[in-house]
Protein backbone atom coordinates (compact mmCIF):
# COMPACT_ATOMS: atom_id res chain seq x y z
CA UNK A 1 0.00 0.00 0.00
CA UNK A 2 1.31 3.45 -0.93
CA UNK A 3 1.80 6.01 1.84
CA UNK A 4 -0.64 8.91 2.03
CA UNK A 5 0.84 11.87 0.20
CA UNK A 6 -0.62 15.02 -1.29
CA UNK A 7 -0.14 15.66 -5.03
CA UNK A 8 2.40 18.40 -4.26
CA UNK A 9 4.62 16.15 -2.13
CA UNK A 10 8.10 16.15 -3.64
CA UNK A 11 9.44 12.69 -4.45
CA UNK A 12 12.98 11.46 -5.02
CA UNK A 13 12.83 8.52 -7.43
CA UNK A 14 15.61 6.02 -8.09
CA UNK A 15 16.02 4.19 -11.39
CA UNK A 16 19.02 2.18 -12.60
CA UNK A 17 19.85 2.10 -16.32
CA UNK A 18 22.10 -0.24 -18.31
CA UNK A 19 24.22 2.53 -19.88
CA UNK A 20 24.67 6.27 -20.33
CA UNK A 21 22.67 6.40 -23.58
CA UNK A 22 19.60 4.92 -21.93
CA UNK A 23 20.05 7.14 -18.86
CA UNK A 24 20.40 10.30 -20.98
CA UNK A 25 17.33 9.46 -23.08
CA UNK A 26 15.17 8.86 -20.02
CA UNK A 27 16.51 11.94 -18.19
CA UNK A 28 15.97 14.28 -21.14
CA UNK A 29 12.52 12.89 -21.90
CA UNK A 30 11.28 13.20 -18.33
CA UNK A 31 12.54 16.78 -18.01
CA UNK A 32 11.37 17.84 -21.49
CA UNK A 33 7.90 16.45 -20.82
CA UNK A 34 7.78 18.18 -17.40
CA UNK A 35 7.45 14.85 -15.58
CA UNK A 36 10.63 15.66 -13.63
CA UNK A 37 12.16 18.96 -12.57
CA UNK A 38 15.68 17.54 -12.51
CA UNK A 39 17.39 14.21 -13.08
CA UNK A 40 20.89 13.54 -11.74
CA UNK A 41 22.89 10.79 -13.44
CA UNK A 42 25.37 8.83 -11.33
CA UNK A 43 27.72 6.86 -13.55
CA UNK A 44 29.92 4.00 -12.48
CA UNK A 45 27.66 2.10 -10.12
CA UNK A 46 27.78 -1.69 -9.86
CA UNK A 47 24.59 -3.52 -9.03
CA UNK A 48 24.47 -7.05 -7.65
CA UNK A 49 21.07 -8.70 -7.63
CA UNK A 50 19.24 -11.98 -7.97
CA UNK A 51 17.43 -12.39 -11.29
CA UNK A 52 15.78 -15.55 -12.59
CA UNK A 53 17.53 -17.67 -9.96
CA UNK A 54 21.07 -16.41 -10.54
CA UNK A 55 23.15 -13.76 -8.80
CA UNK A 56 24.32 -11.18 -11.33
CA UNK A 57 26.55 -8.11 -11.19
CA UNK A 58 26.29 -5.36 -13.82
CA UNK A 59 27.66 -1.88 -14.43
CA UNK A 60 24.81 0.61 -14.47
CA UNK A 61 24.01 4.31 -14.24
CA UNK A 62 21.66 5.50 -11.53
CA UNK A 63 19.06 8.21 -12.07
CA UNK A 64 17.93 10.42 -9.18
CA UNK A 65 14.66 11.90 -10.38
CA UNK A 66 12.93 14.83 -8.65
CA UNK A 67 9.17 15.05 -9.22
CA UNK A 68 5.90 15.30 -7.29
CA UNK A 69 3.40 12.69 -6.19
CA UNK A 70 0.90 14.23 -8.60
CA UNK A 71 3.20 13.51 -11.57
CA UNK A 72 4.38 10.09 -10.42
CA UNK A 73 1.89 7.91 -12.33
CA UNK A 74 2.60 9.68 -15.63
CA UNK A 75 6.35 9.54 -14.93
CA UNK A 76 6.13 5.82 -14.19
CA UNK A 77 4.18 5.12 -17.39
CA UNK A 78 6.68 7.07 -19.50
CA UNK A 79 9.74 5.59 -17.81
CA UNK A 80 8.47 2.03 -18.25
CA UNK A 81 7.80 2.73 -21.95
CA UNK A 82 11.37 4.01 -22.47
CA UNK A 83 13.31 1.57 -20.30
CA UNK A 84 14.87 -1.53 -21.92
CA UNK A 85 14.77 -3.75 -18.82
CA UNK A 86 12.01 -6.32 -18.40
CA UNK A 87 11.64 -5.18 -14.78
CA UNK A 88 13.05 -1.64 -14.33
CA UNK A 89 13.85 -0.34 -10.88
CA UNK A 90 11.62 2.58 -9.93
CA UNK A 91 11.49 3.50 -6.25
CA UNK A 92 9.94 6.77 -5.05
CA UNK A 93 10.67 8.21 -1.62
CA UNK A 94 8.73 11.21 -0.27
CA UNK A 95 11.01 14.10 0.68
CA UNK A 96 10.31 14.93 4.32
CA UNK A 97 12.76 17.84 4.61
CA UNK A 98 14.69 20.04 2.23
CA UNK A 99 15.53 23.55 1.16
CA UNK A 100 12.08 25.15 0.86
CA UNK A 101 12.93 27.23 -2.19
CA UNK A 102 14.29 24.16 -4.02
CA UNK A 103 11.24 22.06 -3.17
CA UNK A 104 8.98 24.88 -4.36
CA UNK A 105 10.96 25.01 -7.62
CA UNK A 106 10.38 21.27 -8.15
CA UNK A 107 6.63 21.76 -7.60
CA UNK A 108 6.50 24.72 -9.99
CA UNK A 109 8.58 23.04 -12.69
CA UNK A 110 6.74 19.74 -13.12
CA UNK A 111 3.25 19.29 -14.46
CA UNK A 112 2.78 22.47 -16.42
Amino acid sequence: MAPQTSPDTVLLCYCSCPDSTCAQTIAETLVNERLAACVNRLAGIRSTYRWQGAVTTDDEELLLIKTTAGCFDALKTRLLALHPYELPELIAVPVAFGHTAYLDWVRQTVGG
